[in-house]
């Protein structure tokens, strides 16, 4: 009979070890509330100064909360690989045998989680800093746009932190490789947020054509980046 020891772990029990360390690591850390946050912040008053138009604001205002998210993606996604590239912890999945499919949902998760609580403080910025509106179904639309590129954004963001976990200028090479590739989600949410806040005389209906092409994103690198994210890392 075989030990407890020697038994594979479930899928299930390595997502959620995995999402509670990199959790675990942020409440100690505190990088997203005091340096990506402000960083965030800082960004959406200096657009607002920048602009100094209210009309013009109202319209770009979904698109200034994307783009946001996603300079602040780049610092979440380089801390959270730095600390597991230099503790080793990658190496030692992946030598113990875990799935690291199941690794890649955790961190992804994780990553979601963190971006979530980005946005929701970017969104609450634009309707104060903005003055832009959302009615019912605008808050529909808004939380769905939000669930689904948010989804995008993780399983794209661990995808390749962990393909430059380990190379050199990292700092720089993920940029460059990440960007170009959430373009398709930075366009999407920006028109479904715009249509949330009803930018430009957009209508809440015109928002949810934008919402399946996120959706779709979402699903083609969750199922992409669970199957390539072992192999990344091997290499």
């Amino acid at each position: 009979m075989k030990s407890d020891s020697s038994m594979p772990v479930s899928k299930g029990k390595v997502v959620t070890a995995v999402f509670l360390k990199d959790v675990q690591i942020e409440l100690r850390s505190r990088v997203v509330t005091n340096q990506v946050l402000p960083f965030a912040g800082l960004v959406m008053v200096m657009f607002a100064f920048a602009l100094d138009n209210d009309d013009v604001l109202q319209r770009v205002a979904g698109g200034l909360v994307w783009l946001a998210t996603l300079f602040s993606l780049l610092i979440i996604v380089q801390r959270s690989f730095a600390i597991d590239t230099a503790d080793g912890a990658l190496d030692s999945l992946r030598v113990a045998g875990i799935e690291l499919s199941a690794v890649f949902f955790g961190k992804a998760i994780a990553l979601a989680a963190k971006l979530v609580a980005l946005e929701i403080v970017l969104i609450f910025s634009a309707l104060v800093l903005y003055r832009v509106d959302v009615n019912a179904t605008g808050v529909v639309l808004l939380v769905t746009c939000v669930f689904c590129a948010t989804s995008g954004l993780a399983f794209v963001g661990t995808l390749y932190g962990g393909l430059t976990a380990g190379a050199k200028g990292r700092e720089t090479l993920l940029p460059l490789l990440l960007l170009p590739v959430v373009a398709p989600v930075l366009i999407a949410a920006t028109r479904a947020t715009e249509a949330a806040f009803g930018s430009g005389g957009a209508q809440t209906s015109e928002g949810w054509a934008w919402i399946g092409l996120l959706a779709v994103f979402a699903a083609v690198f969750g199922v992409g980046g669970s199957l390539a994210f072992g192999s990344l890392i091997d290499e």
